[in-house]
């Protein structure tokens, strides 16, 4: 069969199994990004489903006449979700964020790093392995918390800003953390990884300041009342940003994630309604071909220490969300719900763990490694958060109750 014609075949395949896949996950009211990885699982490397077998008889996936879309299509939805996720945020909710947030984002790196820091090494990765494994136990996942505090009905909470300040922090450590990581991955010497961060910290400071100083100018730029002409130039300069961006060793996604930084207002919200459903197909099909890459026969070997990782950074997520929302006097079933919601991984972690295995410098383990541990807490993550505000009330109404008998026993005594 004629290989541009197999490869329709295939993207239409891969595309018909998103779209099940995503109407499965709205049926049981969960996250598809789980859903997504299972799928590229059944239908990549191994061939589990539609299995083909090359002339010396090697078993695999039936994907090969895509491969090249596969990664530039995977690219394309990394730029795509850092550029939504910026514009979300101006300049000025970012830069008073950070202000308001930095102890509590101080207390997740702590927190929530040295754990994955640890286990890199305790596995045998070296530096660099702690390094990615860090990241990728470090990082919440915004999209998905985003949808589950909307499906439960808690942007309103009083706990919802105290969440919000330190995903906002997350999302600004991942403009130092991706350079430096890429660099690492890459071979450099720790004096490249160092320049790396130098050149990121300048062009985050720089993109900031332009951004607060020309961002009705900026926004300008790209908008357009013609809803075509609007996409082409938004897409086009949002790639040639994350192009520029990848060349100074800053990260494409970082380069985004800027630029929507520096979109704002009218903008910013017509930029969100187009650009959604792209985002949507770009990072669904992102999901499932890093499942497809990942060999499911590696993740038996790897499947105890993820899990023992995620019930431990699940732990410390609980600790990051309940110390910070009680320091901004939030109640105790507050401080759970807070907690609990903070322990969901998804997108972010997947897009540090591709970013390394890509490199070709880390072990295959790592993609598998990565895949059972946000299978896991972008399940049980929701359902944590789901559960958290009747077990916060319970101990909230213990904690009255045990403050209203020791004063019934000290008006006694």
């Amino acid at each position: 069969m004629d290989t541009t014609v197999l490869a329709l075949i295939e993207l239409g395949a891969v595309l018909l199994l998103l779209g099940m896949l995503g109407r499965l996950a709205g049926r049981i009211g969960m996250s598809p990004v789980p859903l997504y990885l299972l799928g590229g699982l059944l239908i990549g490397v191994a061939g589990l489903l539609f299995p083909t077998a090359d002339e010396a008889g090697v078993v695999h996936g039936p994907m090969e006449p895509i491969a090249e879309f596969s990664h530039l299509a995977s690219e394309i939805g990394v730029v795509l979700l850092l550029l939504m996720l910026g514009l979300e945020y101006s300049a000025r909710e970012l830069v008073g964020g950070l202000r308001g947030s930095w102890k509590a984002g101080l207390l997740d790196v702590v927190l929530n790093v040295t754990p994955g820091a640890l286990a890199g090494l305790l596995l045998g990765w070296g530096a660099v392995g702690a390094v990615v494994l860090g990241g990728i136990t470090f990082i919440s996942s915004s999209g998905i918390i985003a949808k589950v505090l909307g499906d439960l009905g808690r942007v309103g909470n009083r706990e919802t800003p105290v969440m919000l300040s330190i995903l906002v922090f997350e999302d600004l450590a991942m403009a130092v953390y991706l350079p430096l990581m890429t660099a690492l991955v890459a071979g450099s010497a720790l004096m490249a990884g160092l320049t790396a961060v130098g050149v990121a910290l300048v062009v985050v400071t720089v993109v900031l300041l332009a951004a607060l100083r020309f961002g009705p100018q900026i926004s300008r730029l790209v908008q357009s009342p013609d809803q075509e002409t609007f996409l082409l130039k938004l897409l086009g300069l949002a790639l040639l940003v994350a192009g520029l961006a990848g060349a100074l060793q800053v990260s494409a996604g970082v380069g985004a994630f800027l630029l929507g930084i520096a979109i704002s207002g009218a903008a910013a919200k017509q930029a969100r309604s187009v650009l959604e459903p792209l985002r949507d197909l770009f990072a669904a099909l992102f999901f499932v071909l890093f499942g497809m890459n990942t060999d499911p026969r590696a993740l038996p070997p790897v499947l105890l220490g993820a899990l023992v990782l995620a019930v431990v950074t699940a732990a410390t997520k609980v600790a990051t969300g309940y110390l910070a929302a009680r320091a901004a006097g939030i109640g105790v079933a507050g401080r759970w719900r807070a907690g609990a919601t903070l322990t969901i991984r998804g997108e972010f972690s997947i897009v540090i763990a591709g970013l390394a295995v890509a490199s070709g410098s880390m072990p295959p383990e790592v993609s598998a490694f990565a895949t059972a541990y946000v299978l896991l807490l972008a399940v049980a993550g929701p359902v944590l958060a789901r559960y958290a505000d009747g077990f916060g009330r319970s101990r909230a109404k213990r904690a009255r109750e045990r403050a209203a008998a020791a004063g019934q026993g000290h008006a006694t005594a």
